[in-house]
């Protein structure tokens, strides 16, 4: 029994399926890791400047993932650069919802309180970058080392950003 759970694991983490339950599997495994401190979370440099930025200027910040809450919590708590979680007004993962539906950015919208068109979503994926527009979200597609690469019609449709830096609009001064 134990050799098919863990087949079945593998074969899902193959496909990178976003299950939730998948998810919080693997959300388990990496409290062990984290607590321990054999792993900490990866946060590029520019991410907590920005943030703190954003949040100076009255902005909430939330993060929509397909790692379960937990995970996100984990990542951000014991973080490369720290316990930022109060950088976060709070989490979603795919209970509220597959990132590849519009609905669920819908769904997100209603739960925080404010309309689709005054949400900025931020994201490497493509498909969740039609299904957030889809709802009236607005997006950028992030573009970092590691992530998959994009079509020559992706580049030229959607808002590409290197760095969170590059949200900041020019000052009024």
């Amino acid at each position: 029994v134990i050799q098919a759970v863990v087949d079945n694991v593998r074969w899902q983490m193959s496909l990178d399926r976003k299950t939730t339950a998948l998810k919080q599997l693997q959300g388990h495994m990496w409290r062990a890791a984290y607590a321990t401190g054999h792993v900490k979370g990866e946060v590029f440099e520019d991410v907590v400047p920005a943030i703190r930025k954003w949040r100076e200027a009255g902005m909430k910040i939330y993060i929509y993932s397909s790692g379960s809450v937990e995970a996100q919590k984990l990542l951000f708590g014991y973080s490369t650069e720290g316990d930022i979680l109060e950088l976060f007004d709070g989490h979603f993962d795919t209970k509220i919802g597959p990132k590849v539906e519009s609905e669920s950015y819908r769904r997100i919208a209603e739960s925080i309180g404010c309309a689709t068109n005054n949400i900025l979503f931020l994201t490497d994926v493509p498909r969740e970058a039609n299904a957030a527009e889809e709802a009236d979200t607005h997006v950028a597609v992030v573009i970092r080392p590691g992530n998959a690469g994009l079509t020559d019609d992706e580049k030229s449709y959607y808002s590409l950003i290197s760095s969170f830096t590059e949200l900041f609009l020019p000052s009024s001064t």
